[in-house]
């Protein structure tokens, strides 16, 4: 028998950032499918590009993120470089305060993976409609990392806050209806249809309501302390600890993040070949 061949994984490009402008809203598309989207420095920066052309688009009145192939996103992309042209880079921090900040919704289309970095970018979302098959998780704690973007707390419980990140386990896409995470499940081939659905019924609302309301569901969570708590890394307590840092001269953190990287690839090849 002989052995799979190694996935060849393409270079960063213009494309791994899809935008289409539909009747009243857009559709933002990953488009790393061989890594599962895997989310490196392309990604942002496209990503940056894309919900600048929505924004700036009095035209589109709904947003659509979803992922392109089998999965929203498995993460961040472990084994990315920085980009050799020495241009600036947005955080995937910055790019999800970017959509907590936008006034227009953005609906997450979930098919698949969307874990770590991938389960906080759908979190973070006005909306996320799943498929049947989806896969939630804050998976980081496998790599010895905090969370990116500390937004589960505010959409579950504590307990069930405290399961997700300190256990590191995978949810389908039902347990993730059942804590808050999503809200709605449907068939996978509905769930394009389904998104779409949603974005036309807030299009003929109110515009200016449909933004308001956004605009104090989030006001809410600010009062409660949202925006200190997401800038977690600040604090003079916690910003230091290397756990939560990513902190590399830790020796068993980076044999953590070398094994959690190694199950993560390996998942990664196995998905990618339908095994």
């Amino acid at each position: 028998m002989t052995s799979p061949q190694p996935i060849v994984i393409p270079p960063p490009s213009l494309d791994d950032v899809l935008y289409e402008k539909r009747d009243g809203f857009a559709v933002i598309t990953l488009n790393r499918p061989v890594v599962l989207n895997a989310i490196n420095w392309s990604i942002l920066r496209r990503l940056e590009v894309a919900f600048d052309q929505a924004e700036g688009d009095d035209s589109v009145r709904v947003v659509i993120l979803t992922g392109a192939g089998r999965a929203f996103s498995a993460g961040g992309d472990i084994q990315s470089t920085p980009p050799e042209d020495g241009l600036p880079v947005p955080s995937g921090f910055d790019l999800n305060l970017r959509i907590w900040r936008m006034a227009k919704p953005v609906i997450a289309a979930v098919r698949g993976y969307a874990v770590g970095q991938g389960h906080e970018l759908a979190g973070i979302c006005d909306f996320t409609i799943a498929s049947e098959d989806a896969v939630f998780g804050e998976l980081q704690i496998r790599h010895g990392f905090g969370p990116p973007v500390l937004i589960t707390p505010y959409l579950v419980g504590p307990k069930q806050a405290k399961e997700l990140l300190l256990l590191g386990e995978r949810l389908n896409a039902q347990e993730a209806l059942r804590l808050g995470l999503v809200n709605r499940v449907v068939p996978g081939d509905e769930l394009m249809a389904a998104s779409e659905a949603m974005a036309r019924k807030l299009i003929t609302l109110p515009q200016a309501t449909v933004r308001a309301n956004k605009l104090l569901v989030n006001h809410v969570h600010e009062l409660a302390g949202f925006n200190e708590a997401l800038r977690y890394r600040d604090d003079p307590v916690l910003g230091p600890t290397s756990a939560l840092r990513g902190d590399d001269t830790d020796p068993h953190l980076k044999v953590l993040r070398e094994q959690g990287w190694e199950a993560f690839r390996k998942s990664r090849d196995a998905n990618y070949r339908g095994e």
